[in-house]
């Protein structure tokens, strides 16, 4: 469709939803018009706990109160009161057992979102867990969203990559920190669906980023690359072997 990462347009903009003066909440969408993600500034409370920038993942569950209890039954918490923004949908962050924060969001019945398929031209085509204990994440991951366990990879001295899925296809990844790893928490990392890996990378650095990791080559041929924004958000690029 020629459709590329660099031609999301940015909404209008929504009363920020974290209970705090943070200022609006901006939402990224496609060149159709389908909303992809959104930002807004770091509120107090994040900034006064040294939460630095980051992409968060987000969950969607037809049942916030049952996704939410069986969340906390498995081992995991509530890091937030339940947010509910109308036309919009109820959701809460959570934190999995191991630390690893996330976001489950039931949609409101006016949102209409959009039905399950591949990921186009930027949109989130893949996210990964790196964590402390891979197994028993997948273990948590699986009960809670009914996500079903595919091949695992022997990465060598990386350890094993779990990945998971969907009946419509694989969704993510979840693997161990590498020991040069040890001060960092958990986290979900998000991979955004580009075009062409070189032309992105140096969209990347134009517009301020860095480029920590690759491009590199992943098994079945397609390509990555692990960056940083100018705030210092991790984000990666994903795009389809040629």
């Amino acid at each position: 469709s020629g459709m590329s990462a660099h031609e999301w347009t940015i909404s209008g903009t929504i009363t920020a939803f974290h209970g705090s003066p943070t200022g609006p909440y901006s939402m990224f969408m496609r060149p159709d018009g389908v909303p992809v993600a959104g930002g807004m500034a770091l509120p107090p409370d994040l900034v006064s706990r040294h939460v630095p920038p980051n992409w968060m993942l987000y969950v969607g569950v037809a049942s916030l109160d049952a996704v939410t209890a069986d969340a906390v039954r498995l081992g995991g918490q509530a890091l937030s009161p339940v947010i509910d923004v109308p036309t919009v949908g109820r959701m809460m962050t959570l934190a999995d057992p191991q630390g690893a924060a996330f976001n489950v969001l039931e949609p409101a019945p006016s949102s209409q979102g959009q039905p399950e398929a591949p990921a186009r031209l930027g949109d989130v085509s893949w996210v990964e867990l790196m964590t402390t204990d891979a197994a028993a994440a997948m273990r948590y991951y699986t009960e809670l969203f009914g996500w079903t366990t595919l091949e695992a990879m022997d990465m060598g001295p990386m350890g094993t990559y779990h990945m998971f899925g969907r009946p419509l296809g694989p969704l993510g990844g979840m693997m161990n920190k590498t020991p040069e790893m040890a001060q960092i928490p958990p986290y979900w990392g998000i991979y955004f669906r580009v075009d062409d890996i070189d032309a992105a990378k140096a969209r990347v650095i134009d517009n301020g980023g860095q480029v920590v990791n690759g491009p590199m080559e992943v098994p079945g041929g397609d390509w990555i690359v692990n960056c940083l924004d100018p705030q210092g958000a991790g984000f990666s690029l994903h795009a389809a072997k040629a």
